[in-house]
């Protein structure tokens, strides 16, 4: 009996991965689909439409042609990314699902954006290199791919550069609400924030929305806050983390540490130690912590994030909790407190 049980148990396990290499054969057709479905503005017609959408009704609004749209839409339903509801008696209509809600290119909680950035041809041919950047110490498969860093690509790409921006600032409209309500008393007792690397600043004006006696500061390349959209409370600053960082209550960090080594971040951390007042300045930083979790229902987008990292930056990674209080505590930082949110990132306080 014990040899049929085995036997019976190494027969299903086969049979699961008969099934799942196929995932991996075709794991590029998903995201490919899923981008097409943004491209054409499927979840848009229907979001705008207010209720269920017939092929016929889709096709007219898309400008599609109606047996190729429908092959995208059967399989976005396999996935259950749309579903199919009841029209009239005699017809079907595409339905979003919550899943679905977040392709809406200007939704609440879209991510349609980052999917965009992600999906695009300058991001994923490094990943083509990625096993001869795990064999050599050299270039990383972004400068294999495309002759230099994706800094100086951007740099001077600036429709890629805008594609960057527009994925962190929805990644920033979902974290940073989960931030607001799951830990407000962060923001207690500070008077001034300056968001390091803070992009086209839509972290920081959700916070001096949320806080309004926070007077913000949108610090990045120059280029970049030339561009930024202007808003009340938030003073706009060029210039570079690795020079000097405006002074400020605190300093504020969302996924820009990730991007450098551990010199590179002690680095930075030491200018905002520099820049935020000795007896009560501290660091936020609002990013990914590894940790072995069973309970962690995101900690696998923190492992893919990682791999994210190795292919498009030079040394950057997502780091454990002893990686962060190792970077921390060589820049001078004392103390730290970790807090989960409702995100794949968490917040990081560090203390001088």
């Amino acid at each position: 009996m014990g040899d049929i049980k085995v036997r019976g148990k190494k027969e299903d396990e086969d049979e699961k991965a008969e099934v799942e290499i196929w995932n991996y054969v075709f794991g590029h057709v998903k995201i490919a689909v899923v981008k097409c479905a943004i491209e054409l503005g499927i979840a848009d017609a229907i979001d705008k439409h207010g209720s269920p959408m017939t092929l016929s009704q889709l096709t007219t609004t898309l400008k599609c042609e109606p047996p190729r749209l429908y092959r995208i839409l059967r399989f976005l339903v396999h996935y259950q990314i749309f579903k199919e509801e009841p029209v009239t008696q005699d017809s079907i209509g595409f339905a979003l699902t919550p899943l679905s809600r977040r392709l809406i290119r200007h939704g609440e909680r879209s991510m349609a954006a980052l999917i965009l950035l992600e999906s695009s041809p300058v991001m994923l041919a490094p990943w083509h290199s990625l096993s001869a950047r795990v064999l050599d110490s050299g270039n990383s498969p972004f400068e294999t791919a495309h002759g230099k860093d994706v800094w100086s690509y951007a740099e001077e790409n600036p429709g890629h550069s805008k594609l960057i921006d527009e994925a962190m600032a929805c990644d920033a409209r979902v974290a940073v609400r989960a931030l607001i309500e799951g830990c407000p008393r962060v923001f207690d007792g500070i008077k001034s924030l300056v968001d390091v690397g803070g992009g086209n600043g839509t972290a920081l004006s959700m916070l001096v929305k949320a806080f309004p006696w926070i007077h913000g500061i949108d610090f990045d390349l120059p280029r970049v806050v030339a561009v930024a959209p202007k808003v009340d409370g938030i003073e706009y600053v060029g210039g570079d983390m690795f020079e000097c960082v405006p002074k400020a209550d605190a300093a504020f960090f969302m996924w820009v540490l990730h991007d450098w080594g551990d010199e590179e971040c002690i680095q930075i951390l030491k200018k905002c130690r520099e820049a935020i007042p000795q007896d009560k300045g501290k660091v936020i930083i609002v990013e990914s912590v590894l940790e072995e979790d069973e309970n962690d229902k995101l900690e696998f987008v923190g492992l893919m994030l990682d791999m994210v990292m190795m292919t498009h930056t030079n040394k950057g990674k997502e780091r454990t909790l002893k990686e962060w209080t190792y970077v921390l505590g060589q820049a001078g930082f004392t103390r730290i407190d970790v807090k989960p949110i409702h995100a794949v990132q968490s917040v990081i306080e560090a203390y001088i």
